[in-house]
């Protein structure tokens, strides 16, 4: 069963909160980071990507900007910009986006969990990836962004979490994309108490959504920690890690879209020819298509969108992965006609997050930067589950969560 706990956060004063809270480290490049901070001292970009107060050419990974970092991150809390609960507890933040709200609950997952499989993932991390974000935690001795969790709704926890936000929220606004942020505290010990005993007992396993990168390294900054300390006893707070805990059932995956450079030496009626053979391939007209369904895909090519439906013996249902549409895209178009066998290396192809819209496929092949695009029906949370429980990986680029977690709305200390 998870361990999730409460724990002591660090915040910023409600008047700051929405200046400080920014978006994660990982959606955006130094010169963009340093343009979200701009007339914000107390962004929390300050912190999570430091470089922005430093030289433009200096290296990311340089000493400089993590001790530039640790400087920043202690300056806040000298200003009080960020201030420590005196209390353990949970917290719950809830993100609306087009008209719908998704509640999680911020809590401390365990080292152990992810160790033991109890906290599960499904996507492969980069170990310079994982390394830089270590560095990032040890030095600040601090998770300073939370992780994207989900588990398996449980009603009495839904029940809680539904009592709480009727009453004030201790930050509500609307950020600068338009997506509704909002956070509240639960005081009441006994609550607390409740739902940390829930998780132990109602809970088998959680998954990890959204921050692969960070959830790794958290962990293995925990073991690092454990290995270190002769005293060790299991309760430190370096065995723990901050996430943010969604129930599946509100939650929905968006589509991530494929755009490729080149026809692979083909003409464009050779290459709807070859694609004949594992799609129904229908010519939609110039306005934009999107897929409707499972195995349906829209393509754009010179102009026309079309609509490309998997035939039978192309995908597997009683396999995760075999089932899954990046699959079936990806073996019988990306690889067989396009000669793209390996997505994470290929500079063939680039990937769009569907939060862009179809627009965005339709502009990078208009622009000529592209020569054809292809949209994708999105992933479901059941479908990430059942892989997550099976031990598989989804391919690369599979899944796009959003809205994306604030960072600093609550910052989890390892001491």
């Amino acid at each position: 069963m998870a361990i999730v706990k409460p724990f002591k956060g660090w915040r910023p004063p409600r008047e700051t909160a929405k200046d400080l809270a920014c978006l994660p480290y990982d959606v955006m490049n130094s010169e963009e980071a340093a343009r979200m901070a701009e007339g914000k001292p107390c962004s929390l970009l300050h912190v999570t990507r430091s470089e922005i107060d430093l030289a433009p050419d200096i290296d990311v990974h340089s000493k400089e900007v993590y001790d530039k970092a640790v400087e920043n991150f202690q300056m806040f809390k000298n200003k009080g910009w960020l201030v420590q609960d005196d209390e353990a507890r949970f917290y719950i933040y809830a993100q609306t986006m087009d008209g719908r709200t998704q509640y999680g609950i911020v809590g401390c997952a365990a080292c152990s969990d992810y160790a033991d499989g109890i906290i599960k993932k499904h996507e492969l991390t980069r170990p310079d990836k994982e390394e830089d974000r270590m560095i990032h935690i040890r030095v600040n001795s601090a998770n300073i962004e939370p992780v994207f969790f989900s588990y398996r709704a449980i009603p009495e926890i839904d029940e809680i979490v539904n009592g709480i936000v009727k009453g004030e929220a201790e930050y509500n606004f609307t950020a600068e994309d338009g997506f509704g942020h909002h956070f509240w505290m639960i005081k009441d010990t006994a609550i607390n108490k409740r739902l940390e005993e829930l998780f132990a007992t109602k809970v088998p396993y959680t998954y990890v959504a959204d921050g692969h990168h960070r959830t790794a390294a958290a962990a293995r900054i925990g073991l690092e920690r454990r290995e270190a300390n002769p005293n060790h006893t299991g309760n430190e707070e370096y065995n723990f890690f901050m996430a943010v805990h969604f129930p599946d059932d509100q939650l929905a995956i968006i589509d991530y879209n494929r755009v490729v450079k080149d026809l692979n030496g083909l003409s464009e009626a050779d290459f709807i020819n070859a694609l004949n053979n594992a799609f129904e391939v229908e010519e939609m007209g110039a306005e934009i298509y999107k897929p409707a369904k499972l195995h349906e895909f829209s393509m754009y090519l010179s102009g026309k969108w079309y609509k490309l439906t998997a035939r039978k013996g192309t995908y597997n249902d009683a396999d995760p992965i075999g089932v899954l549409d990046v699959t079936v895209l990806s073996n019988h178009a990306l690889d067989k006609v396009l000669g793209i066998a390996d997505l994470r290396t290929s500079k063939r192809i680039d990937f769009v997050g569907g939060i862009r819209g179809l627009g965005e496929l339709k502009r990078r092949v208009d622009s000529g930067e592209m020569k054809v695009a292809f949209a994708l029906y999105p992933v479901s949370m059941k479908q990430l589950i059942d892989i997550a429980d099976s031990g598989n990986i989804m391919p690369p680029k599979t899944t796009w969560f959003e809205p994306k977690l604030r960072s600093g709305l609550v910052i989890h200390g390892l001491e």
